[in-house]
């Protein structure tokens, strides 16, 4: 699961953090091998036409494709460098955003006070999770898959169970 308990049972303890991130199917490292193997793969065909005036003609437009896989992977590994942090303490309630644009967002609640609610429907994702205290309700999660959310919300109802 793309998000970690810290203690791993925040049943045992009044205190407790959860960070949550999307998931990555390629990573930095694999980036690297994927965009050498793609290039490695396009010029396989431009080898039989090596010393051939054509080649000058289709290198360019190779290298577009192989800068466009390039810059598409780049662009969508950029916008999944989310980081959510929520930390209860026994008496308050806090989660930052951490957003691809560096922007932080913030919310503060009374633990007591906090409830965690599901939307099955409705919500921008299937089974959407809010967290609702003080004057605000505000979203956690949205990047995790439905199945994910699901289990997020079970775990999330019992950390928060009065002790």
């Amino acid at each position: 699961m793309p998000y970690e308990w810290t203690p791993e049972d925040p049943r045992d303890t009044p205190n407790w953090e959860l960070s949550l991130w999307p998931y990555r199917s390629l990573l930095r490292k694999d980036f690297v091998i994927f965009i050498g193997g793609t290039a490695a793969l396009v010029a396989l065909p431009l080898l039989t036409l090596l010393g051939q005036a054509v080649m000058w003609g289709l290198l360019p437009f190779f290298g577009l494709m192989i800068a466009g896989v390039w810059y598409a992977l780049h662009v969508s590994y950029r916008r999944g460098e989310v980081l959510e942090e929520l930390s209860v303490d026994e008496t308050h309630a806090h989660l930052t955003r951490h957003n691809p644009t560096g922007e932080v967002q913030e919310w503060e609640a009374n633990r007591y006070w906090v409830t965690v609610h599901l939307h099955p429907k409705g919500g921008p994702v299937d089974n959407y999770i809010t967290l609702r205290g003080g004057d605000r309700e505000v979203e956690i999660g949205a990047f995790l898959d439905a199945a994910e959310r699901l289990a997020l919300y079970d775990e999330l109802k019992g950390a928060f169970r009065p002790a």
